[in-house]
C-alpha cells in the first residue's frame, strides 16, 4: 500500500507536499483527487542537454518521461479540467541548431496522453540573457533565444474557460473610436465585413489574442512579452533570511495568474505537480483559488513558504 502523504505546510487555500509527482499519483492523497482538480498549471524541468539544480531530465528519456506523467495526471482532472504545459527550447549540442524535443514532447501529450490541444502561446522573456553564449555572444551567428512554449491542453475539447476574466483596457484609439461612434465600416481585403457599430459597444475591455503581453500598454498578440526581472519581494525577503537557496526557474507570478484567472472559478482546485518556488500556489491563493503543490525538493518548499501570510508546517 502507498505511503500516505503529509503536507510540508497548509495555507488557508492550500497544501504543499514534498514528494516525486511519480510518489505523489501512488499515493491516497492522489486517489482522493481524482475527477477533482480544475487546472494542472506547470513549469516542469526542460529537456536541457546538462543537469541542474533543479533536477531536469537529459536526453531521450525525458520526453517518454512528460507523457508517463501527463497520462497519470490525466485522471485527476475534471471532466472540464485544464492541462497548462511550459517549456523552453533546446539547442543541440555542439550544433547551432535546436532540438526538435521540446515540441515533440508538447506534441505528444496531445498524441500519446490523448489531451486535447485547445490553444499554444510563447512566452517572450524580455530580459532574457542572451544564449545560447557560443552563437549569439561569441560567434554573433544566432539571435537571442528568448521565449518558452506554453500549451494548453483539456481533457475534453470543452474545458472550463472565460476570456472576459482577462480582458485587457482599451487603448486610446478603440476609446476615442467608442465615443465619436465613427469609423471605416464595410468590407476589408481579408473579405470580413465590418458592421457599423460592430467596434461601438463597450464590453468592459479587449479580448485577448493568443499572444499575451505584459505590461498592458503593449501590443496584444499570442506573444506573451514578460521580463522576469521582477523580485516576489516576500519570496526572496524569506529565502535571504533563511539563507535558502532560490529556485531559478521561477515562472512570473503574472503569468500564472492569467490562466488561473482565464481557467478557473473562485473555490476551484488548482494543481502544481513541479511546484518549485510555488508561483502557481500563490496564484490561486491570492486569487481565492484551492490548490496543492508537489515538490521533491524540500529546500524549494521552505523557500515557498515566503509567499503566504501565515503558512503552517507540518509537526517535526
Amino acid at each position: 500500500m502507498a505511503e500516505r502523504l503529509t503536507p510540508e505546510f497548509t495555507t488557508k487555500l492550500g497544501k504543499a507536499y514534498c514528494a516525486k509527482i511519480e510518489d505523489f499519483m501512488q499515493s491516497p492523497t492522489a486517489r482522493r483527487l481524482a475527477g477533482n482538480v480544475d487546472l494542472i498549471l506547470t513549469s516542469p524541468p526542460f529537456p536541457l542537454l546538462s543537469p541542474k539544480s533543479y533536477g531536469n531530465r537529459v536526453g531521450s528519456d525525458y520526453r517518454s518521461w512528460i507523457v508517463d506523467v501527463s497520462i497519470s495526471l490525466r485522471k485527476l482532472l475534471s471532466d472540464s479540467g485544464s492541462l497548462v504545459v511550459e517549456i523552453g527550447n533546446t539547442w543541440n549540442k555542439g550544433r547551432p541548431t535546436m532540438s526538435l524535443l521540446p515540441l515533440q514532447t508538447l506534441m505528444s501529450i496531445a498524441e500519446d496522453a490523448e489531451y486535447e490541444l485547445c490553444q499554444q502561446f510563447i512566452w517572450e522573456n524580455t530580459a532574457k540573457l542572451p544564449g545560447p553564449a557560443t552563437y549569439v555572444n561569441i560567434e554573433r551567428i544566432r539571435l537571442k533565444d528568448s521565449h518558452t512554449n506554453i500549451w494548453w491542453y483539456g481533457k475534453t475539447s470543452h474545458p472550463k474557460a472565460n476570456n472576459r476574466n482577462i480582458l485587457t483596457p482599451y487603448k486610446d484609439g478603440q476609446q476615442k473610436l467608442m465615443k465619436s461612434g465613427s469609423y471605416n465600416s464595410g468590407s476589408r481585403p481579408s473579405e470580413h465585413r465590418i458592421g457599423e457599430k460592430s467596434f461601438l459597444p463597450n464590453n468592459g475591455g479587449a479580448i485577448r489574442g493568443s499572444t499575451f503581453s505584459f505590461p498592458e500598454t503593449e501590443s496584444r498578440s499570442s506573444v506573451i512579452r514578460m521580463a522576469n526581472t521582477k523580485r516576489d519581494i516576500g519570496y526572496y525577503q524569506w529565502c535571504t533570511s533563511k539563507n535558502l537557496t532560490m529556485h531559478p526557474a521561477r515562472m512570473p507570478l503574472n503569468l500564472a495568474k492569467m490562466f488561473v484567472e482565464f481557467l478557473t472559478e473562485p473555490g476551484d482546485l488548482v494543481l502544481d505537480p513541479f511546484g518549485g518556488s510555488g508561483t502557481t500556489g500563490q496564484a490561486a491563493e491570492d486569487l481565492g483559488r484551492r490548490w496543492i503543490s508537489v515538490e521533491m525538493d524540500r529546500n524549494y518548499i521552505e523557500g515557498s513558504k515566503g509567499r503566504f501570510a501565515n503558512p503552517i508546517s507540518k509537526a517535526s
